[in-house]
């Protein structure tokens, strides 16, 4: 598959109100390109596929509104809404809160969301210029999965490289 055809499937799926079947998100992952760490910083508005996995609607009932990386070692990975519609990092929930590094995925280097206080990595790859394909990795899950599959839209950037970075 090729990335214009990934890109348009991956569209597909994610406006898809039934179930979407992890291999095909597989297929539409390997054909994406990587990202740097550095390239991701900014506010994200996030969503999930629903793929049968354990996690699927669960962080809609804590209100999860996406993610933000102010900078490499300083990621909010669970960014919410509270009761009156106000958005924080719920840190309770994560542990703390995260860094971003560039983890070898599948083969290949790619910007990779460390949590503080779980054994969970997620990792990005780059849709377009204003959207992240990610997985969510968990520490004694096996190479093939289950995994979490998920999506992130940019809302605002963050500073330019070399900008408080």
């Amino acid at each position: 598959m090729d990335v214009i055809v990934a890109r348009a499937r991956f569209q597909e799926l994610r406006e898809r109100s039934g179930p979407v079947v992890p291999s095909e998100l597989d297929e539409i992952w390997a054909a994406l390109d990587t990202v740097r760490p550095e390239d991701i910083l900014g506010e994200w508005k996030g969503g999930e596929f629903r793929t049968g996995h354990p996690l699927d609607g669960t962080l809609a009932t804590v209100g999860w509104y996406g993610k933000t990386f102010t900078s490499v070692h300083d990621a909010k990975p669970l960014i919410c809404r509270n009761s009156a519609g106000e958005l924080y990092s719920n840190r309770e929930l994560g542990k703390g809160e995260a860094s971003l590094w560039t983890v070898e995925f599948r083969g290949e280097p790619t910007a990779t969301m460390v949590y503080d206080g779980r054994p969970v990595l997620d990792h990005f790859k780059r849709v377009d210029g204003s959207t992240l394909m990610g997985i969510m990795n968990v520490k004694g899950v096996p190479a093939e999965g289950p995994f979490f599959y998920f999506f992130l839209e940019r809302v605002s950037e963050g500073p330019r490289a070399g900008e408080g970075s």
